[in-house]
């Protein structure tokens, strides 16, 4: 039993002595070809089912969790040698390893730390955290001197995020701290497949595993404790960077002791509800303490699930009884968040004054809400009358409502768009930022996903601050506070009042009425795999429906036209050919007005995992009914063109 070193909470052994069989290449094939990979990770079951807790995983599963290191281990050792005739080969790297809190991640870690070893490189292992916590500790740590003893390369986190708990996973990633990008990925994808499940790769990789000296595995775990102390020293440094905008320490201290100070004049309180998830283990109590705010956790016993483990619907519904509860006790209390297990989501929940009830935001308004108080921060700070500074941009995906490109306009940024994946956004922001553009805050708002800048990955605790900042700061002497700037910005100065709350935030957003990805309505079941095949019969059937479809919307938007937008990678551009041209990228038709301002879109987007067509609709104006109307039609288009194909 180990006694976590951050909290003194036992939680288990993080040491798993690895299987000593090796599975039939047809064992192995089974399973390899069961798994999910994609740009922002590989996941698979690694139990013997959706929820199942237990710890030990079959052969075939500790084989493919090798070869998964092992095609890490050799794109890192790669790297390693420069090209020129006299470039002296640099120190073995050194990887960051941890895990989030499902059952199965001891052995998985196992597995692959002996790989590591075996291929020479160098490993810290953390044992549990969240995954914006191992990321923030590598890449504080890899700006260090490559032969200092806390250097790190490269970190690789074992999880499945916010799947079930029987399922798990990996994502890698390097200095940056985010994940890898596309083409790096790509090269591992192809790594991991070259070669695999034969009976030859099999036995090469257990004779791999089990040529590590046992002392240098056994040291390996019993060193946990500090690299857990090392990451969050790491991770509490950078959130304070993240939450105060700035790499300048007495900067720093400045905007956090001013955000503070404000929390502390009127009082604010929070409910976060663990779930068991890595986040209990890591440094959210600590660090909203140090804003002010008194927190209330809630079922923060790692490894002890109260509920699904998505925090989406009814898993939401413990902290929002919990956050009325506490509100009625001190009224101080207005918000709540709930993470995934990997601790990087983290959906919200508030104390709504109007209606006097908690209530769970939507994804869509969280990272509207995020948006808004990134950049009214950010023009509070500006000498441009209220605007940010020139050449400031948000990064989104395509399925993040308009109500984006509303909010900054009138803030004076700009919005980019990249295809639905968190890599394609965080690739997208920075090449922006190499481009000259100050991007502070991007994400995906089809997800409610955060991402605040320097931090590469989601964080509740981003987006927790950015809320804070929006709710608690005033106005400093001529200058507004963020809420009022926004509401001057919008010509509704008059209506701003120093009480204000989030409930009033809320109805200042730009109206939109946006379909919810989490809504079973949001994903279509179909025959086809063919995505180019579907979106031609899809755009024949739209063509000749579109005129149908302007007549009933003309009441509510006015005359409308549209055109298609295809998004892949980081880009979104307008799409000159078939439809099909989108590939399996995202398909937008978007809706202009007749002064061309976008007024809502249709957009879709097969999953290349599952015979499953994502759509939503966005509607200026926020007319729920308008929005199920408009789904519907663009649900049954979608359904007769699958039918054709």
């Amino acid at each position: 039993m180990m006694i976590h070193p951050a909290t003194g909470f036992a939680i288990g052994d993080p040491y798993h002595v690895p299987l000593s069989t090796t599975p039939t290449p047809g064992a192995a094939r089974s399973f390899f070809d069961s798994l999910i990979l994609s740009a922002s990770g590989w996941r698979g079951v690694f139990g013997s089912s959706d929820d199942d807790l237990a710890e030990d995983i079959t052969p075939a599963k500790a084989y493919a969790a090798a070869r998964m290191a092992i095609a890490f281990a050799d794109f890192l050792l790669a790297g390693t040698v420069g090209s020129g005739p006299e470039t002296a080969p640099r120190p073995a790297p050194m990887v960051a390893l941890g895990i989030d809190t499902r059952p199965t991640g001891p052995a998985i870690a196992d597995a692959m730390a002996r790989v590591f070893l075996a291929r020479g490189l160098s490993v810290r292992y953390a044992f549990i955290c969240a995954a914006p916590e191992i990321m923030a500790w590598t890449r504080r740590s890899a700006a260090l001197e490559v032969d200092h003893p806390d250097h790190l390369d490269a970190f690789c986190y074992i999880s499945a995020s916010h799947n079930p708990p029987g399922h798990n996973g990996v994502k890698f990633g390097l200095a940056d701290g985010g994940v890898l990008p596309g083409t790096d990925a790509r090269k591992l994808m192809a790594a991991l497949r070259d070669g695999a499940c034969t009976r030859r790769d099999i036995e090469a990789m257990a004779e791999l595993v089990s040529s590590v000296d046992p002392s240098r595995v056994s040291a390996l775990f019993s060193a946990c404790g500090a690299a857990k102390r090392r990451a969050i020293s790491g991770y509490t440094l950078f959130a304070r960077e993240v939450a105060g905008a700035s790499p300048d320490l007495a900067a720093q201290e400045r905007e956090l002791d001013a955000l503070a100070a404000a929390v502390k004049a009127r009082g604010a309180g929070i409910v976060a509800e663990m779930n068991g998830s890595a986040r209990s283990l890591s440094i959210d109590g600590d660090f909203l303490s140090g804003l002010g705010v008194s927190v209330l956790r809630l079922n923060a016993e790692p490894r002890h699930f109260a509920h699904r483990i998505v925090p989406e619907g009814e898993s939401l519904e413990p902290c929002r009884q919990a956050l009325a509860k506490a509100h009625a006790t001190d009224p101080s209390y207005v918000l709540g968040y709930v993470p995934d297990c990997d601790g990087d989501r983290g959906n919200i929940v508030y104390w709504n004054d109007k209606d006097r009830e908690a209530k769970a935001l939507e994804a869509q308004e969280t990272f509207a809400l995020a948006v808004l108080a990134e950049l009214s921060v950010l023009a509070c700070r500006s000498s441009g009358a209220g605007r940010v500074a020139a050449r400031t941009a948000v990064a989104c995906n395509d399925a993040t409502s308009g109500r984006i490109e509303a909010i900054a306009g009138a803030l004076g940024a700009r919005v980019f768009r990249a295809e639905t994946g968190e890599a394609n956004v965080v690739g997208l922001a920075r090449s922006l930022r190499d481009d000259g553009w100050e991007v502070r805050i991007l994400g995906e708002g089809s997800n409610g996903g955060v991402i605040t800048h320097p931090a590469s990955v989601r964080d509740p605790l981003n987006t927790v601050s950015a809320l804070l900042k929006l709710l608690y700061l005033r106005d400093s002497g001529d200058a507004p506070g963020p809420f009022r700037l926004w509401l001057e910005r919008t010509g509704r100065g008059s209506t701003y009042h120093d009480g204000f709350g989030l409930a009033d935030v809320l109805a200042s957003l730009p109206a939109f009425s946006t379909t919810s990805v989490f809504e079973d309505r949001a994903a279509l079941r179909v025959r086809t795999r063919d995505h180019v095949a579907l979106k031609n019969a899809y755009e024949a059937i739209f063509r000749k429906s579109w005129p149908a479809i302007a007549e009933d919307l003309e009441p509510s938007c006015g005359a409308l036209s549209w055109k298609a937008l295809a998004s892949s990678g980081q880009e979104e551009g307008e799409l000159s050919g078939p439809f099909g041209a989108s590939g399996s990228g995202g398909l937008k038709l978007l809706l202009s007005d007749v002064a061309g301002e976008p007024a809502g879109f249709l957009w879709m987007r097969g999953s290349g995992t599952e015979p499953v067509f994502r759509v939503m609709v966005d509607v200026r104006g926020g007319d729920s009914q308008l929005e199920a109307m408009l789904l519907d039609r663009h649900a049954k288009m979608v359904r007769e063109a699958d039918s054709l194909v």
